[in-house]
């Protein structure tokens, strides 16, 4: 008994064996550990991507971060439309079965040395692909963008664009650091104001898309014209060159417009009754200006001839000062107020008489004719004199004849002797017919004929015309 239990613990060969079977089984294990655990059931699938560069056999598949499985193969397939893309074998836990039709998959980059891994997004759909199924490549897009490609953009050329970038945001950013606190703190309400407008702009009834389209549309239209376009752009460069020199004033009046168009929002309407009324005004005076065109050179005369009596004007208004001065004097005098309270009663008085005097001379003109009368009386004549002097005045004779004393006026027989007198001739005064009898009275002859002649003699005078309808 004791020879027998110590047999296989004594023999070196078997032990050895052992050994050797147990190394064997876990290098075996060790090189299909990729390919997951032998004698364990599995769920396979295939999968179409873009691209399957820098992946290789063994690669782990993950849903979440979590290994799920791994690639077993790795090769290729040329669709209808003459593209190539890579197909891939994988290996997943049952647990995942079956996979829904809407995940995703994603060729992920696992570290900068190049390692990747396929990365599943679950969809939600009732439907999954069975065991052996493709998944589309339409499964698999985007591509994913490589390191290599993203270090890539960064040449020669995009360094020193870079390099230049960063200097101009720097120079613009210098000293300017209670501006852009001013203008972070703008951001709040410019964010808040900005998406109801985004959210318009992203609604399917605004065609932003069509927008675009006719943006385009236009530019192809104005393309023939580019030659006129770049002369419009070199214009405007001589503009804001010009405008440039004014920037101050420009950014004054930016910078004040804002409380200006808040005074004008509060102010315009009420001025909307004065525009109404100038409106108006405008619209009447079209006659006037009309008469303007016809009125011009008259008014041209006008101005021509009122320029240099406007320049010595200055003049005699200083000369008018003292004569200014002295009526001042005058007006502030208390004597002054009385006398002219006498004078006011005084032309009281004459009103009456006036208003029956003053036609004698504004209707019938007798004033001047009076003078012109008797200048000529005075001084018309032949070489024997003026006629004052020597004129014989015949007389008529009979009783009462103005050829001497007489107790009546004179009355016939002789048709010469007959008085015709009228002292006192209607001249158009207050309660009198407008007519100027003086110097118009018919002679009646063989009667005598005292005051006013019957009926209206007419306002016609030497030097006053009758006028119409008198």
């Amino acid at each position: 008994m004791r020879r027998g239990s110590q047999g296989i613990a004594s023999n070196p060969v078997l032990i050895g064996a052992a050994t050797t079977l147990v190394i064997i089984v876990a290098v075996f294990l060790a090189y299909n550990a990729n390919s997951g655990l032998p004698f364990v059931p599995s769920y396979q699938l295939k999968a179409e991507v873009p691209s399957a560069a820098n992946l290789v056999v063994g690669n782990d598949v993950r849903i979440g971060g979590s290994r799920i499985g791994s690639i077993n193969d790795i090769g290729t397939r040329r669709r209808r439309d003459g593209s190539v893309v890579a197909t891939l074998t994988m290996q997943l836990q049952r647990s995942v079965s079956p996979l829904p039709r809407d995940s995703k998959l994603l060729v992920r980059t696992r570290s900068a040395l190049g390692l990747k891994y396929v990365e599943i997004s679950q969809g939600s759909a009732e439907q999954g692909f069975q065991d052996g199924d493709t998944i589309p490549v339409a499964n698999s897009t985007p591509a994913p963008v490589e390191i290599d490609e993203v270090f890539n953009t960064f040449d020669e050329a995009t360094r020193a664009a870079v390099q230049r970038n960063l200097k101009g945001y720097g120079d613009a950013f210098a000293g300017r650091g209670k501006d852009i606190n001013t203008a972070l703190g703008e951001f709040n309400p410019l964010l808040r104001d900005l998406l109801p407008v985004m959210r318009n702009l992203s609604d399917d009834r605004t065609q932003l898309a069509r927008f675009f389209r006719s943006l385009g549309d236009a530019a192809a239209a104005v393309a023939p014209v580019a030659g006129e376009q770049a002369d419009l752009f070199v214009n405007l460069d001589t503009t804001f060159a010009a405008l440039r020199r004014v920037r101050g004033a420009l950014q004054e009046t930016i910078s004040e417009g804002p409380e200006t168009l808040d005074v004008a929002t509060a102010e315009l309407p009420g001025q909307r009754p004065f525009l109404a009324n100038s409106e108006g005004f405008f619209r009447e005076l079209r006659p006037g200006v009309r008469a303007l065109r016809t009125g011009a050179p008259a008014l041209a005369g006008a101005f021509t001839t009122g320029t240099p009596v406007l320049r010595r004007s200055v003049a005699f208004n200083q000369r008018l000062e003292p004569l200014l001065r002295s009526l001042q004097r005058f007006s502030q005098d208390p004597l002054v107020p009385r006398g002219l309270r006498r004078l006011t009663e005084t032309v009281g008085f004459l009103k009456p008489t006036l208003e029956y005097v003053t036609p004698a001379q504004s209707v019938c003109n007798y004033a001047t004719l009076f003078f012109k009368n008797t200048a000529s009386l005075l001084s018309d004549g032949d070489a024997n004199g003026t006629w004052q002097r020597f004129i014989i005045i015949d007389t008529p004779t009979g009783p009462n004849s103005e050829g001497g004393p007489a107790s009546a006026p004179a009355d016939g027989p002789d048709a010469r002797n007959h008085l015709h007198t009228n002292p006192y001739p209607i001249a158009a005064g207050k309660g009198q017919t407008k007519e100027c009898e003086a110097g118009n009275e018919n002679f009646v002859a063989g009667q005598t004929v005292l005051g006013n002649i019957p009926g209206n003699q007419g306002t016609a005078t030497q030097g006053q015309p009758e006028k119409d309808g008198d």
